[in-house]
């Protein structure tokens, strides 16, 4: 007999966070199926279907190949779960409904009684509109960029109680942007984002911001694939699976940030925190100095401090959006409010501490002829508006890399 096939169907995939998390919910053999519109039909036909994800642009393509397709996708109009069943009947399921629904729940957002506006009108869109209908909204509004409802007219729907993004705007690689500024809905109790990749869009860094509960689309991920499984093996999986996946997830893609004075030893903890972790250290100092050609005592030297923190900017912003990596910025990095987001997006953030006095200067174009104590006047604030955690490099290199460690551990995965 031949062996079943399970995997991830779709056009072109590229990199795909499906195979993890299958893999970790016991589904060996999972993988990427790159299929062109013109080979859909004969490769659903085959008898060894075990279970199949469907992504774009399959999911509703598939519709009419399949010989059962379960109410809720029917009502949704999309699905994204195929399974051959011991009757040699391909069913049909959408799981992303049982997804969007536990990260809205994870997140605290009811839609009971409320108004939603969802933004975006494809795939995704059937989906969160299906939900939020399902949840109890008490309206649902779809913006599109050209409709009766559309980007240039939000202000008609100003009293929406939650945003739904089913856009791409934000996502990786182009992070940075948003659909929509919150502001323009006062009475906003919840934010949901189908997006993943980064952590936070400029979306959420706003709804966090403003204290508004919020989740990205990872929940959402992880728990579809769950009710997937479930319809793959016929049997059911426990809810804590989707916790313990989703913090194996977060803890592997999220970047450890360190931010400190210059000389509190941001290059050396990180060295030691690469060695213990097997993680790549991405120093953003050195990529400005291969960038420019020339040291950074010789880029001050040309251009000063301006053309120094342009450059350090855009780096900053390009190495944000790398994930599971240990990022080491330039003491200074914190003086241009701008370089939160992208630190923040996809990371976890580190203050070295070190005590003043025996922070060295030498090559280092501002601290070398400055009142280091002064610095660290100024500096103090802008540390603690970018920091998630505070550690204190007074013991061993090796000592402080294990701290960040254990805390990062910790605390990442939530």
């Amino acid at each position: 007999m031949a062996e079943k096939i399970f995997g991830l169907l779709g056009r072109k995939l590229g990199h795909s966070w499906s195979v993890p998390i299958h893999t970790a919910l016991c589904c060996e053999g999972y993988r990427l199926i790159e299929l062109e519109p013109d080979e859909l039909e004969g490769f659903l036909r085959q008898p060894n279907i075990g279970g199949l994800n469907v992504t774009i642009p399959y999911k509703r393509d598939v519709m009419p190949l399949c010989d059962v397709i379960d109410p809720m996708a029917q009502a949704i109009g999309s699905v994204n779960t195929l399974t051959r069943r011991a009757d040699g009947k391909l069913y049909a399921f959408n799981t992303d409904a049982a997804g969007f629904c536990w990260m809205a729940e994870r997140a605290g957002i009811s839609f009971t009684g409320k108004k939603a506006v969802i933004l975006g009108s494809g795939g995704a869109s059937l989906t969160a509109v299906a939900c939020a209908r399902h949840l109890g909204a008490r309206e649902v509004v779809v913006i599109s960029r050209s409709g009766e409802n559309n980007y240039g007219n939000l202000d008609r729907h100003a009293d929406a109680d939650i945003v739904v993004n089913t856009t791409p705007v934000g996502m990786y690689p182009n992070t940075g942007a948003a659909a929509v500024d919150l502001t323009a809905f006062p009475r906003c109790s919840g934010v949901l984002d189908v997006v993943y990749n980064p952590r936070r869009t400029a979306l959420l860094l706003q709804a966090e911001a403003l204290g508004i509960p919020f989740s990205d689309g990872l929940p959402m991920l992880v728990a579809q694939a769950k009710a997937a499984e479930e319809h793959f093996f016929e049997k059911s999986i426990p809810d804590s699976e989707n916790e313990r996946i989703l913090a194996q997830l977060r803890q592997e893609c999220t970047n450890i940030v360190l931010i400190g004075m210059p000389g509190c030893g941001k290059t050396t903890v990180g060295q030691a925190l690469a060695e213990l972790t097997g993680r790549e250290a991405i120093d953003i100092d050195q990529r400005i100095a291969e960038r420019a050609g020339c040291s950074i005592p010789e880029i001050f030297a040309q251009g000063g401090e301006t053309a120094f923190r342009a450059l350090e900017r855009e780096e900053t912003a390009e190495a944000g959006k790398l994930s599971g990596k240990i990022i080491l910025t330039g003491g200074g990095v914190i003086k241009d409010q701008r370089n939160y987001a992208p630190l923040h997006q996809n990371g976890r953030i580190y203050h070295l501490i070190r005590d003043l006095n025996i922070l060295p200067t030498d090559g280092r174009p501002l601290s070398q002829s400055a009142d280091l104590s002064a610095m660290w006047a100024e500096r103090a604030p802008l540390y603690a508006r970018f920091r998630d955690m505070e550690v204190q490099n007074s013991g061993s290199v090796q000592e402080t890399a294990q701290a960040i460690w254990r805390d990062f551990c910790e605390n990442s995965g939530t």
